[in-house]
């Protein structure tokens, strides 16, 4: 009983120590990856993967879909941290190539996500709104997005 006093006490602390904040997961489906979603810093990527690993929940989401977790995903080691790089540096073609459905930025996006290049520049265009929500969108919410769009 005293651990779960603990558990709680430092995800309380760790929720109120951490800023939410836009950036790539490095933890992973699982229940502590939902319970500390939009969480940033060690202390809750800690906790997430302390959970995952604790109760062996990562694995059954994986194996039946639950917790987040996707039995078709594909392991994707760097592809979040290349995609944001690359969007860094060309966000403004990458909007144009985008609206037009087709250019170079979509083939390289394509091609780091390991898409149809085709089939992503027109679902891309389709939901050009959500990807470019106003003009101050930042790259690493257009990267969470497009990832989320492959």
């Amino acid at each position: 009983m005293k651990k779960i006093y603990i558990a709680s006490l430092l995800t309380g602390a760790a929720m109120l120590v951490s800023a939410p904040a836009s950036a790539i997961d490095s933890t992973g489906c699982g229940l502590g990856s939902m319970a500390w979603r939009g969480q940033a810093g060690i202390g809750p990527q800690v906790l997430a993967v302390t959970t995952n690993g604790l109760f062996f929940n990562q694995t059954f989401g994986i194996t039946f879909g639950t917790s987040g977790c996707d039995p078709n995903g594909r392991i994707s080691g760097g592809t979040g941290r290349m995609m944001l790089a690359f969007l860094e540096n060309n966000m403004e073609q990458f909007a144009i190539d985008v609206a037009a459905g087709k250019g170079e930025t979509i083939d390289t996006v394509a091609g780091i996500l390991n898409v149809d290049s085709k089939e992503f520049g027109l679902k891309a265009q389709a939901h050009f709104a959500y990807l470019f929500a106003d003009e101050n969108v930042e790259a690493v919410d257009l990267t969470l997005k497009v990832m989320q769009l492959a």
